[in-house]
């Protein structure tokens, strides 16, 4: 069975190219979100063996999201893909429990092995 992935960020771009990129690689795509809320709410739905996360959002930032995720499911798996380099954020969102992180811009195939790392294509929940 394939891993599955929920995709969150503002920029339709960012969460086109990280579809592109995870689709090739074999992923499924279960979902995606603009903010926060949306991420919690699809993550609820969905429940993905991985997420991406955005931190800067409208309404809802990706601490917002990765609260209500981990209340959801503590063992999560986010990996924060973000074009912020705040030292004090960074820190909160692995405090929360993030699980890795990667400035944008990205490189497609170190995006992709972050997440094959950090959810093995034989432990993918089935």
């Amino acid at each position: 069975m394939s891993r599955r992935l929920l995709v969150t960020d503002d920029a339709a771009i960012i969460r086109e190219i990280i579809k592109d990129a995870a689709k090739a690689a074999g992923w499924e795509i279960v979902g995606e979100a603009e903010n926060g809320q949306q991420a919690v709410e699809r993550f609820a739905e969905t429940h993905p063996d991985a997420v991406t996360l955005d931190l800067v959002m409208p309404e809802y930032d990706g601490l917002h999201a990765l609260r209500g995720i981990f209340e959801i499911n503590p063992d999560a798996c986010v990996l924060v893909v973000s074009a912020l380099n705040q030292k004090d954020v960074l820190k909160e969102a692995f405090k929360l429990g993030a699980a890795d992180f990667m400035i944008k811009p990205f490189d497609k195939k170190a995006l992709v092995e972050t997440l094959d790392r950090l959810v093995p294509a034989a432990s993918a929940a089935g």
